[in-house]
């Protein structure tokens, strides 16, 4: 499909805000989506394009993280095995299903990531005071309840994504004893995992806008290094705000297409 110029900037403008945010907290295709479905893309082609641009953002916030991620290896292999399985049976899920039920079922995951995005920070706190009244400690790699919920997860964003990092950060925040940024890291790594795996089988058998594909890519590579860089100084009341912003605006357009 082609895109007006100005279209076309909003696409490479969205990029850049979807991989700077999804490199600091995650949610970044509340960013890209609504773009894409405002030039026209219809919701899957939209939702699969969008996946394969991202990667190179992925890739580019895991490169800034590479600090934070050095110590981390046996971590990464144990919990991309959930995110290879749970992200390939997403990717399918959403081919699988009818067009209309994807329309349908997207403004709920939005709303349900909406509300995760808001209320986070409220339950890793009410779950921290209740393992210090009970005296417990969460184990060094979350035990078989964190790998179950990354594989979940992973599920989620290989179907759509939205919010897929925050799920990933309350699940690691609230069952691993790890400094946040170090999670953070974590987090980074497996996106590219769900991704790319959804990448490579969209590329076999779902139609993609290769222009949508190149300007997500360019812009969030570029957004993926300026996340990994302001990670630690952007207000986290701030972000949430944006997030919400723009998922009620997706939400808005979806309801409005139906």
């Amino acid at each position: 499909m082609a895109l007006s110029i100005w279209e076309a900037l909003a696409v490479f403008a969205a990029g850049i805000g979807a991989g700077t945010i999804n490199v600091i907290v995650g949610s970044g295709t509340l960013f890209t989506f609504p773009v894409l479905l405002a030039t026209g893309l219809p919701p899957v082609t939209a939702n699969v394009s969008n996946t394969l641009g991202l990667i190179t953002g992925n890739l580019s916030g895991v490169i800034g993280y590479r600090r934070e991620l050095r110590d981390q290896r046996a971590r990464i292999v144990r919990f991309g095995i959930a995110a290879l399985i749970g992200g390939l049976a997403g990717a399918i899920l959403l081919l699988a299903l009818p067009s209309k039920a994807f329309d349908a079922i997207v403004p709920a995951l939005i709303g349900v990531a909406l509300v995760l995005v808001v209320l986070q920070p409220r339950l890793a706190r009410a779950l921290a005071r209740r393992r210090e009244r009970n005296g417990t400690e969460p184990r060094a790699d979350g035990g078989a309840a964190l790998f179950t919920g990354l594989l979940l997860a992973s599920v989620y964003g290989g179907y759509f994504g939205a919010a897929q990092g925050v799920i990933y950060l309350s699940l690691m925040g609230i069952l691993l004893n790890d400094d946040l940024q170090r999670i953070n890291g974590l987090k980074n790594a497996l996106a590219v995992v769900v991704n790319g795996v959804a990448a490579l089988f969209f590329l076999c058998v779902a139609d993609i806008d290769w222009t949508a594909v190149l300007l997500i890519a360019a812009g969030s590579t570029l957004g993926g290094q300026l996340g990994a860089r302001v990670a630690r100084r952007l207000r986290p009341q701030m972000l949430r705000g944006v997030i919400v912003a723009v998922g009620v605006v997706a939400i808005v357009q979806l309801l409005l297409r139906q």
